[in-house]
């Protein structure tokens, strides 16, 4: 096989790979490659063909390759070296987006843990998206302050719906505990609950993870159970 021929099948097994249709002579006369006349083309690829490497599905048709053509293309044409940068970029588009999806439900397993762990609502913001995850609001509902007291029991859930994720991105958090009681809590609907809340890092990210319950809660346990949690996803 000379080197036109060699470009020449290469081109076609290329061009066959990205489009899955025979490949005419008409689509190779416009490369830089391949500055001769159409008739030469197809005498090229005639020979092509009669040696195996291509096949013409039908007569008018342009040609495609065989699996010969292919093993000949894979074993002594393919460089891999150049589509190092491109294979590279969706690698890691892909990962990026796989790694945040991950996060995503580490954070939610944590969240989920920790609702275990207590009777109050769990919550956690996620990185890179303005929403909260929150767990535990069937148990919290059911203590007797909010059972008593319904209003404050749709303000709890509108706070959790609707207002959470602005107020802890406007709260100045770090690896300390911070407690929010009554009237220090930092939205009217919860003033009378109580919010426990720290930062937690996973993987270079950051965000905001805690408790909210009524002020009738287990302060000593519940800040316990947040430092463990937090270390928890700190390690993963």
């Amino acid at each position: 096989m000379n080197t036109r021929q060699a470009k020449l099948l290469s081109a076609i097994i290329d061009q066959f790979i990205q489009t899955a249709e025979p490949v005419g002579s008409l689509n190779l006369l416009s490369s830089p490659e391949f500055q001769v006349s159409g008739a030469t083309l197809r005498n090229e690829m005639r020979l092509l063909c009669q040696e195996g490497f291509l096949e013409q599905p039908h007569v008018s048709a342009g040609r495609i390759p065989t699996a010969k053509g292919y093993q000949l293309y894979v074993r002594e044409y393919i460089q891999p070296n150049k589509e190092v940068q491109k294979v590279q970029k969706n690698f890691n588009r892909l990962k990026e987006a796989y790694v945040r999806r991950k996060d995503q439900e580490k954070i939610y397993e944590a969240v989920t843990l920790l609702s275990h762990m207590i009777p109050n609502v769990a919550f956690a913001t996620v990185p890179h998206k303005d929403m909260v995850y929150y767990v535990g609001l069937a148990n919290t509902l059911r203590q007797p302050e909010f059972v008593q007291s319904p209003s404050m029991a749709t303000g709890v859930v509108e706070m959790l719906e609707s207002g959470l994720s602005q107020l802890l991105d406007g709260a100045e958090l770090d690896d300390e505990v911070r407690t929010y009681i009554g009237e220090e809590n930092l939205l009217p609907q919860i003033h009378s609950c109580s919010m426990l809340v720290t930062r937690y890092d996973l993987r270079g990210s950051h965000g905001a993870i805690g408790i909210l319950g009524p002020m009738r809660m287990d302060y000593a346990y519940n800040t316990a159970a947040l430092d463990l949690i937090r270390d928890f996803l700190k390690t993963t």
